[in-house]
């Protein structure tokens, strides 16, 4: 069964007046090569990039190209509110050597087809970097349909797609068009399941809060262990779920990144860090005693 391709949508570290904590990038990033990422994306959804400062956003991206250098495929999310807004980090993208640029569809005002196709191909006209599509329906409200892909697949600079919550959508384009353009899934609840099905390129942010799980459900895999994969992805899933449904996930992902020894902090006001009693439930939570042992090996790293 392949390993697949692993991409981790990693979280952006900040001070608390939203500048970025390059310390805490640096052991971010480090933490995922050092547990065998293929690739990380900067400035996903993960790391909020809507909502970071222009010169937070300029600072990642130099940053993390920096320290990642040599390491593996390095791709940046430049998806804006607008057209224009998009266009001009792309811009500012052509003048870093990067992998790939990962653009959603707009998603305040949002587009009809023919618009999403004019969209996309107008973005790529501009980008030096190969350009993907970022299907998220869940967020953008527009479910990107299979001619619309066929015919953005056809643009020679739009390479493929990371579509999310649309399992049988990427199935589908895998089957049809699969072979000339790239489809990337995000299907945390089914890593195991979802290689064995074929589904060799994936991305989540989960696999980034988490590497040392995702980096040991891999070696299951190779060996043949499907019982322990499945065990690891229930972990991961375990994992997402608490960070979806907490009331703070700001604060409750800054807390997993401190177990893992990254400063910094993943909210933005007026959220703030867990209080001491979440805190407390959450260091006696049994997902952090499944989770601990190669966390406190990352501490002391």
């Amino acid at each position: 069964m392949s390993l697949g391709t692993f991409i981790h949508a990693i979280c952006t570290p900040l001070h608390e007046d939203e500048t970025l904590h390059r310390d805490g990038l640096e052991t971010h990033l480090r933490d995922q090569w050092d547990h065998g990422a293929d690739g990380v994306l900067v400035g996903g959804s993960m790391g909020m990039m809507q909502l970071l400062r222009d010169a937070t956003y300029r600072d990642l991206v130099e940053h993390g190209v920096k320290v990642s250098a040599g390491r593996g495929e390095v791709l940046v999310g430049a998806g804006d509110t607008s057209f224009g807004r998009t266009r001009d980090r792309i811009e500012f993208l052509n003048g870093h050597r990067i992998d790939g640029v990962v653009v959603l569809a707009p998603y305040l005002f949002r587009s009809r087809k023919p618009n999403l196709e004019r969209y996309f191909k107008s973005l790529a006209d501009v980008s030096k970097a190969p350009l993907f599509i970022y299907d998220l329906p869940a967020v953008t409200g527009a479910d990107i349909s299979l001619d619309t892909y066929a015919a953005l697949a056809a643009h020679p600079n739009i390479h493929g797609a990371k579509v999310s919550g649309r399992f049988m959508v990427a199935r589908q384009l895998i089957d049809t068009i699969g072979e000339k353009f790239r489809v990337i899934i995000a299907e945390p609840d089914m890593v195991d399941l979802s290689l064995a099905q074929g589904f060799d390129q994936q991305l989540d942010g989960i696999f980034a809060v988490a590497p040392h799980i995702l980096s040991r459900l891999r070696r299951a895999v190779a060996a043949g262990d499907m019982q322990q994969a499945g065990s690891d992805g229930n972990l991961l899933v375990r994992l997402r779920n608490q960070i979806r449904d907490a009331a703070n996930g700001g604060g409750l992902v800054t807390a997993w990144l401190e177990l893992r020894g990254v400063q910094g902090c993943a909210y933005f006001p007026p959220s703030g860090p867990l209080t001491d009693a979440e805190r407390t439930e959450l260091l006696t939570d049994d997902l952090v005693k499944e989770l601990s042992a190669d966390t406190v090996a990352a501490r002391a790293r």
